[in-house]
Parts: C-alpha cells; structure tokens; sequence
C-alpha cells in the first residue's frame, strides 16, 4: 500500500516484563462512575445510562514529564483504572465481558475542567476538555495472568506527596464487564480498544512543577510530573 507521506507510528502501550507492546485500536472513557464523584460535581447517584466519551489513541502519553496542554486555567487530575481487550465483540454479556480483558494498568484522565464546564453549559462536545495530546498518562500494562481480574483494590493518587484521591475499585457504579457489556451495545469492541473505568472524588488542578503516583493496588503504579 502506498502513502504520500509516511503514515504515523501506531499507538501502543508497553506490557510489564515483556519486550512485546500492546497495541491500541480505541480509548473509551466512562464518566460518573463513582458515587462521590458524582456528588462533588453536583449530579445525581442514581444509576442510569453510562456516560461514555473517548481519547485519540496518540492522547496515551508514556513519558514521566506530562507537558501542559495550554488553553486552560484549570488543569484537573482523574485518577482510573485502565483495562485493555485483547478480544472484541458486539453485545458482549457481561458474565463473559471479563474473558476479552487482556491486561490493566493505572492512568490519569488529564481534564480542561473550564473548557468542559463551558461544553456542558453550551450543551457542546467535550473533545477540547478531554482529548487533547498527551491527555491520558498511563502505566505499562499488567496481563491479567500475572495479576488476576481485580474485583477490589485500592485506587489512589498522591500530589506533591499528598493523597488527593482514594477509593477502592470495588465502589464502582458500573463494573468492568458491565462497562464492556455496555460499551459494545453501542460500538463494535476490538482487541486494541482500552477503556478508563472512572475516577473517584478527590479531582484537582494540576500546575506546572506538580508530580503526582498514582497506583492500582500493588498492580501497577504511574509516576510524572507535570512540566
């Protein structure tokens, strides 16, 4: 096949212990997803239809130093799960959701807040706010045949050496096979797609010179600085 020009290197992610890389079709994100959270944004608790957005798959950003995005006065850290599909599907069950996840890892959905807060009030998009370059930091992936499908671990994130967000995995409005089972009643799910469960309270901004770890249990961890 021939290009113009040469076509842009395929996003992937590294896998822990491996020299292979995983490599990304799609990042699907789920928003309102843990209780708390959604109470300090002022919605409604009450379960209903998941909100889903998504991430260029070029937003994953694998180096420690984060650059700013810029465009913004108020740069929030989201701190979430992330699980990888080694297999796809349409209409997934959920009692099955959890045989097409490959590997999970932690990472941050990086949010122009004052950019999403002015989408919301226009009844906008919220591209600029969420999909920016460099929007999703994100740890190297753990297979789930080293560390099992985690039903419960703790979710945390440190700033400048202070807990900002903490929760466990388990507080989940919708869980990971529902958020699968969910996700391909809407879009055809294929090995490569990653998906970001959620974040829990605690959401802040970030400035320049911040650093931040942010862990999944003992699974994985996710060290940077904001530069």
């Amino acid at each position: 096949m021939d290009f113009p020009f040469a076509p842009p290197v395929p996003a992937s992610l590294p896998i822990r212990g491996e020299a292979r890389r995983f490599p990304v079709h799609r990042v699907y994100c789920i928003g309102r997803n843990y209780g708390e959270h959604v109470r300090e944004m002022g919605g409604d608790t009450a379960r209903s239809t998941p909100v889903f957005f998504m991430k260029p798959a070029d937003a994953l950003w694998l180096e420690s130093d984060v650059p700013h995005p810029g465009a913004t006065s108020d740069l929030h850290h989201e701190v979430e799960m992330v699980a990888a599909l080694h297999r796809g599907g349409r209409d997934i069950a959920a009692g099955d959701a959890l045989d097409h996840v490959y590997g999970y890892g932690v990472g941050l959905d990086l949010t122009r807040r004052d950019l999403q807060n002015r989408a919301k009030a226009d009844g906008a998009p919220w591209d600029s706010a969420k999909g920016f370059d460099a929007s999703a930091p994100v740890s190297a992936l753990v297979p789930a045949g080293v560390c099992g499908h985690p039903r419960q671990a703790a979710l945390t994130l440190e700033v400048n050496g202070a807990l900002r967000q903490q929760a466990d995995i388990a507080q989940m409005i919708w869980t990971l096979p529902e958020i699968i089972h969910e996700l391909s009643r809407l879009w055809t799910l294929q090995p490569g797609d990653v998906i970001f469960t959620g974040t829990p309270a605690g959401v802040g901004p970030l400035a320049r010179g911040d650093r931040w770890r942010a862990a999944l249990g003992a699974i994985a961890t996710l060290e940077g600085r904001l530069v």
